[in-house]
This record gives structure tokens, C-alpha cells and sequence, in this order.
């Protein structure tokens, strides 16, 4: 297994680089330059899962095809809408009262691609799911949150990983998936198709 990697992040997250650093990865950020946008009837497993693909073909025809490219795309879904991040903190204010008092999903697609342990180019997507419930809101909840300023760089305007962890009542499936990086699947998969594998890992 190779510890350090010639590998690239195809994403300007700072929530998806610490999770790789924690990890002990390294890694290059090459941020992808396509328009994220829906396409008319799209599900949001198949808009996150092609977005994530465009993003990792994006970053690799820059990069070259011997480095291994990690992409991943991250969408709230709520009764099939689709909720990215909002435009404006009356946007913001409308995510928050539609997830208040519900259930919604958080949908992550991922895509690795670059030469696999034999050396041949491979590329893997995929599509993570996580039920999360929200507490009821209140109007002040939600407006002193927005003046934090934490939604509006976050789909679905809120961070379960910063002032909005109080928010969120249960979650059902993987927690670093609505942070916004399914991280079992990724590790899993570039440690048995790429042979990367974290730093900590043991090597045999």
C-alpha cells in the first residue's frame, strides 16, 4: 500500500481537505472550473454522481492520467428538491424553515480515477445517503444562525459539523457524508482498487 500518494483533490472544500490530512494523505488541491447545474428531470443521484465524475475528468485532463483524482459532490435533498448552497440569506432563511421539524437526505456522489494497483487507468463513482432530522426552528433559531454567516457557503444552509450540530435531532447512515465526504467508501475503495491507503494504516 502506498502511504504518499501522487494524488489529487479535484474540490476547494477545507471540510474535505482536514479530512484527508487527518488521515495522513497527501495530496495536491486542483480546484475543477465546470458549472454545477441541474439538468431538467435529473435525480439528485444521478446530478451529484455526474457532477463528481465532471469534476474528477475536469481535474485529471489538467493533471495528467498517472495521478490518482478524487472528486465528490454534496446536495440536501428534501422531497426531491434539490438544495445547494443558498444565494442569498432569504434563500437561506427558506432552506431552514423547509428542514425544520423533518427528515431530509444528505446525497454525496463520489469519483476516483487514475491507474488502479495494476496499473491500469480505473474510474469508480458511487453515490452515498444519510437521513438526517432536524429539531423544530424557531425564528430567532434560525435568524441569529443566518447572521453567523455559516449557511451560505453550505448546501442546504447548515454545517452539522459547526454551530448547527444543536440542530440536528438524529442521522441515520454516515456522519462525514453530510459534512460532505463519504469517508468509509472512499478509503475503502482507494485502499483495495488504488492501493492508497492512510498513513496510519498498516502495510501487509
Amino acid at each position: 500500500m502506498l502511504k504518499n500518494p501522487n494524488m489529487v483533490l479535484a474540490s476547494g472544500s477545507p471540510r474535505r481537505r482536514e479530512f484527508l490530512k487527518q488521515l495522513g494523505y497527501a495530496f495536491e488541491v486542483v480546484c475543477p472550473g465546470m458549472e454545477e447545474k441541474a439538468r431538467e428531470g435529473e435525480s439528485a443521484l444521478d446530478y451529484v454522481q455526474r457532477n463528481a465524475c465532471e469534476k474528477a475528468g475536469d481535474v485529471a485532463a489538467r493533471v495528467g492520467v498517472a495521478r490518482v483524482v478524487v472528486a465528490a459532490d454534496t446536495v440536501v435533498v428534501l422531497d426531491g428538491r434539490i438544495m445547494e448552497k443558498p444565494a442569498s440569506e432569504a434563500s437561506a432563511r427558506d432552506m431552514l424553515r423547509s428542514l425544520s421539524g423533518r427528515t431530509h437526505q444528505v446525497v454525496s456522489g463520489f469519483c476516483v480515477r487514475g491507474p488502479d494497483v495494476s496499473g491500469k487507468d480505473r474510474v469508480h463513482t458511487g453515490v452515498v445517503s444519510t437521513d438526517v432530522e432536524f429539531k423544530t426552528l424557531s425564528e430567532e433559531e434560525m435568524a441569529a444562525y443566518i447572521r453567523s454567516g455559516e449557511p451560505m457557503d453550505k448546501a442546504g444552509a447548515y454545517a452539522i459539523q459547526g454551530l448547527a450540530s444543536y440542530m440536528v435531532r438524529r442521522i441515520r447512515g454516515s456522519y462525514t457524508n453530510v459534512v460532505g465526504f463519504p469517508l468509509t467508501e472512499l478509503v475503502e475503495i482507494l485502499e483495495t482498487e488504488f492501493g492508497i491507503a492512510p498513513a496510519f494504516h498498516p502495510v501487509g
